[in-house]
């Protein structure tokens, strides 16, 4: 399998309020910028977003080096969270609901694809190619004011 590293960052002007978010895929030398954003949305979608839309460029199984300063993300995938939502019907526990189920769902779906090993970095900390995401992401949002 090919490694790839995706690099992700959502960023959101109000929470919620307009919101974007962008990646950086790399391989084998060769690098990708994407970015996108909404109009009304909250910063956790778009760091979903984020990584789905990365993942969803990708033509056949990868291991990915998924790099995201959103601890939501990461230990949700890492601590296998997001599939225990899952697998209660979209529950966190017995009286909340998880938030953003559609989204988990389409990303799991994608982690069944591929072989993600998230990677939690700390944001605004002077970490490259997250600085470059947060730009992106940030520039997205604004379009939308």
């Amino acid at each position: 399998m090919k490694t790839v590293e995706i690099y992700t960052d959502g960023a959101c002007s109000g929470n919620p309020g307009p919101g974007g978010w962008g990646a950086v895929l790399r391989y084998n030398g060769h690098e990708k910028e994407i970015s996108g954003g909404e109009a009304h949305t909250t910063n956790n979608r778009m760091e979903l977003m984020a990584v789905i839309e990365a993942l969803s460029l990708l033509k056949e199984p990868c291991e990915v080096k998924l790099y995201s300063d959103s601890q939501y993300v990461c230990n949700a995938l890492k601590l296998g969270w997001a599939r225990k939502w899952q697998q209660n019907n979209w529950m966190r526990n017995k009286k909340e609901k998880a938030l953003n189920p559609e989204l988990w769902e389409r990303l799991l779906k994608l982690c069944d694809i591929h072989d993600v090993e998230p990677i939690w970095v700390k944001g605004h900390a002077g970490h490259p190619e997250n600085e470059r995401c947060d730009r992106m992401a940030v520039a997205e949002s604004q379009k939308f004011m």
